[in-house]
């Protein structure tokens, strides 16, 4: 009997077989998983492989037999509050408020989306990552996708890896740019921060598409749209290019400010508590019907009121 069936994401192409698993199946520990695979539980395209052997991605896993320990998962169902836009038997779309964290991990096993969802539907706890197919930073706000069963996962994990799924967001960034373009810089984990990702050359390939939306003094207003979806995507590729996000205390660097700034700009862009980064439009083919669905966001209250002191600044030196 199998109790798992899922292909495997191109993003774990030249991974090893037990590393790959433990991203993929996040709530199995890593022992669990090798026991698994040393014991013959775990089938790539239907053979056994071991836990060293490297994946290139598209392969089918299967975890096998394995019902006794199902029950012994250890995240927790919470009732965290979550906004959902859109729900059926096949997906749920939620707005994502920013302070959420996505997966629980050191240092917040409870309180995450993940929580939330196993609250909200206790039969995603037999899904891959709970039905999560792709992910936003604690601190950055907007829509997700979930799968709710086995076939939906399968089929958003695929739109995504063939980039068919619709990606935008909403950033404001340091930085008076005269135009628009695109990214093209490989993403890889910091050689020796290793919460950090950098653009290398030796990276995963990360393309980012982004427009100017409206220009301020000293920053801008951007329409960002994803080709690809690596971990920090957005705000690695800015901050490469010099013009990181407003409020990003990890790749923004030392606080920027335009010359002469009125005192009500000045104290916008200190307490900004975050990222300013919002994912405002998503965009997929509906697993069931078959039918291309979009949903769209309205950009949060913390980067209007950011946005309008920018306005203002603005103004006051023309």
């Amino acid at each position: 009997m199998s109790y798992k069936r899922v292909s495997v994401p191109e993003e774990y192409a030249g991974n090893r077989l037990d590393k790959a698993l433990a991203q993929i199946f996040q709530q199995f520990s890593r022992a669990r998983l090798k026991r698994w695979i040393d014991k013959g539980l775990i089938l790539v395209d239907g053979r056994q492989l071991r836990p060293r052997d490297l994946l290139r991605g598209g392969e089918i896993i299967e975890i096998i037999d394995v019902k006794p320990e199902i029950s012994e998962v250890s995240w927790q169902a919470e009732p965290v509050p979550l906004q959902i836009v859109a729900q059926d038997k096949d997906v749920i779309v939620i707005n994502k408020q920013a302070g959420l964290v996505v997966h629980p991990a050191a240092g917040n096993w409870s309180g995450t989306l993940v929580n939330g969802l196993l609250h909200f539907d206790k039969n995603m706890a037999e899904l891959p990552r709970v039905g999560v197919v792709h992910r936003l930073d604690k601190d950055t706000t907007g829509l997700m996708v979930v799968a709710r069963n086995l076939p939906a996962h399968t089929s958003l994990v695929r739109q995504l890896e063939k980039r068919k799924a619709k990606r935008e967001y909403q950033a404001i960034v340091t930085g008076a740019l005269t135009g628009g373009g695109s990214i093209d810089a490989a993403i890889g984990r910091h050689h020796v921060h290793r919460t950090k990702m950098v653009v290398v050359a030796n990276g995963k390939p990360a393309v980012t598409h982004y427009r100017i939306l409206e220009k301020f003094r000293a920053h801008t207003l951007l329409r960002v749209r994803l080709e690809t979806g690596r971990t920090h995507q957005i705000r690695v590729h800015m901050a490469d290019k010099n013009m990181p996000l407003a409020g990003d205390k990890t790749y923004g660097g030392r606080l920027r400010i335009p010359q002469n700034p009125s005192e009500e700009l000045l104290k916008a862009l200190k307490d900004f508590p975050r990222q300013a980064l919002h994912a405002c439009k998503l965009g997929f083919i509906h697993p069931a019907s078959g039918d291309y669905v979009e949903y769209q966001a309205k950009m949060p209250n913390d980067m209007q009121e950011l946005i309008a002191a920018l306005k203002r600044d603005l103004d006051a030196h023309l």
